[in-house]
C-alpha cells in the first residue's frame, strides 16, 4: 500500500472501511459498494493496485467463481492471494478484492465476460483463462460471437499468457488471438451455441468428440497439453501421466474446472502434485454445492443461471426418486429474459418429483407442462420439505437448482451457507 501515490492509497483506504461498513452493518459482503467509493476518489485506481502483482483472470459464462476458488487454493503456495472470492466480478469487485489484500503479490480474479477486454487491459495480467461462452442474460449481455470478437482482439494486443478451453470453438478462436496459450481438453456438454464457424460462419463438423474443424476455412481444435478423461476420473497433463482428481466437487464440469486450475497452476510454476491435493480440500465455493439439513431432510443447493448451467445441475441429481425444486426469478443479476427457459431441455426430469418456486414460476411451470413433466409449486423450501415428510417420514434428502438471486434467497434463508 505503501507505494502507492498518496490519493490512491486514500481511495483503497476509504474502500476498504466502505466494505467493512457495509459488512457490518449487514447490507451486503462489501465487494461492490467499497470499490465504488475507491473509484470515485481515483478512477485508475485498479491500474495502480495491479501494478507489480502476478494476476490471473478468470472468464467464462460458467464456472467462473468455482474456478477462481481453484485457482486461488491452487496458489497458496506464494502465501496469501488476492482474490475476489465472493463472485464480485465487476472493476468495483476487483478493486475491492486487491485492496484488502495489498501486500499480495498473486491475485486471482473472477472477471464478468463482458469487462475481461478492459479489466485485462488495466491489469495486464500474467495470466487469462478462458473456459466457455454460451447464451446467458441476453437482455444485458452482447451476442457471445460478439464477445469472442472482443476477447481475440483484446488478446492481440496482450502479452498475457491464456489458458484457454480448446473444446470451445468460440473460446478457442478468442485465445488464438494470444501469443502464448495453453490448450485443455476440458469438454463442452452444452453445444447448441457453436454449430458455427466463429472465423468464416461455415458449420462446423464434430465428430468425434471432442474434435472440430470447420472444412471451409480450415479452423480447427488446437493441440491440447491437458486432458480431462470424465470417465476414468483423471486429468493428464504435458507428461502425459494420467493423475486421478478425486474432487469433493461433483460433477464433469467441476473435473473440467480442475483441469483448467491445474493448467494454470502449472503456468506459475506448481506442480499437480502440489496443487491437486489442495483442490480435493474444496466442498463447495459460495453455497454452490452445499448441503444444509432442516427437519431430517438434507438440501442440496445447485446454482444455474443459463442452459448451459441447467444442464450440468441436471448431470448430478441424485438418482430419482430424490425430488428436485427448481426455482427462478427475472431480477437484474439474472436478466429480466426468461426465455432461455425455452433452450432447455426438461424431459429429463420425467419421473421424478418436481416442485416449482421463484418469481416467474408461472413461466417455468409453462415450459415443464410443454415437456409433459408434472409439477406442483411451492412458496418455500421448507414447505416442500415439510410436505414430503408428512407424506413420507423417510424422506431423507431434495435437490434444489437455482438460478442466482433466487439460489441467494434460498441460501440467505439459511444462514448464507458456505
Amino acid at each position: 500500500m505503501s507505494e502507492l501515490p498518496l490519493r490512491a492509497q486514500f481511495a483503497a483506504a476509504l474502500g476498504k472501511g466502505a466494505a467493512s461498513l457495509s459488512r457490518a452493518t449487514g447490507r451486503g459482503d462489501g465487494s461492490v459498494i467499497g470499490g465504488k467509493i475507491a473509484l470515485k476518489v481515483e478512477p485508475e485506481l485498479l491500474t495502480k493496485l495491479a501494478r507489480g502483482k502476478r494476476l490471473a483472470l478468470v472468464s467464462a459464462t460458467n464456472g467462473k467463481t468455482t474456478t477462481t476458488r481453484l485457482i486461488a487454493s491452487a496458489l497458496r503456495e506464494f502465501g496469501d492471494i488476492a482474490t475476489n472470492e465472493h463472485g464480485a466480478n465487476m472493476p468495483t469487485g476487483h478493486i475491492t478484492a486487491l485492496g484488502a489484500n495489498p501486500e499480495a503479490t498473486v491475485g486471482v480474479l473472477e472477471v464478468d465476460e463482458k469487462y475481461l477486454p478492459g479489466v485485462l487491459r488495466d491489469t495486464r495480467p500474467a495470466v487469462v483463462v478462458l473456459m466457455n461462452l454460451s447464451r446467458d442474460q441476453m437482455d444485458r449481455a452482447s451476442e457471445i460471437n460478439l464477445l469472442a470478437k472482443k476477447w481475440r482482439e483484446a488478446l492481440q494486443l496482450s502479452e498475457t499468457h491464456v489458458i484457454a478451453n480448446a473444446d470451445d470453438p468460440l473460446v478457442a478462436w478468442a485465445g488464438l488471438g494470444a501469443r502464448n496459450a495453453t490448450w485443455v481438453s476440458a469438454g463442452q456438454r452444452w453445444k447448441e451455441d457453436s454449430w458455427c464457424c466463429p472465423e468464416c460462419g461455415g458449420h462446423l463438423k464434430r465428430e468425434p468428440d471432442p474434435y472440430w474443424e470447420c472444412p471451409e476455412c480450415g479452423l480447427r481444435r488446437p493441440e491440447t497439453v491437458w486432458a480431462v478423461d470424465n470417465a476414468r476420473d483423471t486429468v493428464t497433463g504435458p507428461g502425459g501421466a494420467a493423475m486421478t482428481l478425486a474432487l469433493n466437487l461433483p460433477g464433469d464440469a467441476n473435473r473440467a474446472n480442475a483441469a483448467i486450475a491445474l493448467a494454470t497452476a502449472a503456468a506459475y510454476g506448481i506442480t499437480p502434485e502440489v496443487a491437486l491435493p489442495r483442490l480435493r480440500e474444496i466442498t463447495s465455493v459460495a453455497g454452490r454445492y452445499t448441503s444444509v439439513h432442516t427437519q431430517g431432510v438434507e438440501v442440496r443447493l445447485l446454482l444455474s443461471k443459463n442452459p448451459a448451467g441447467w444442464l450440468e445441475s441436471f448431470a448430478v441429481l441424485d438418482p430419482a426418486p430424490v425430488p428436485v425444486i427448481l426455482s427462478v426469478n427475472a431480477q437484474i443479476p439474472d436478466g429480466k429474459d426468461t426465455s432461455w427457459l425455452w433452450d432447455v431441455d426438461y424431459t429429463v426430469l420425467r419421473g421424478r418429483r418436481v416442485f416449482v418456486m421463484g418469481e416467474r414460476r408461472t413461466d417455468l411451470a409453462l415450459r415443464l407442462e410443454t415437456d409433459d413433466v408434472a409439477f406442483e409449486t411451492a412458496d418455500r423450501v421448507d414447505a416442500v420439505v415439510a410436505k414430503l415428510k408428512s407424506e413420507r417420514p423417510d424422506a431423507a434428502k431434495v435437490d434444489v437448482i437455482a438460478n442466482y438471486t433466487a439460489f441467494q434467497q434460498i441460501r440467505t434463508a439459511y444462514g448464507r451457507v458456505q
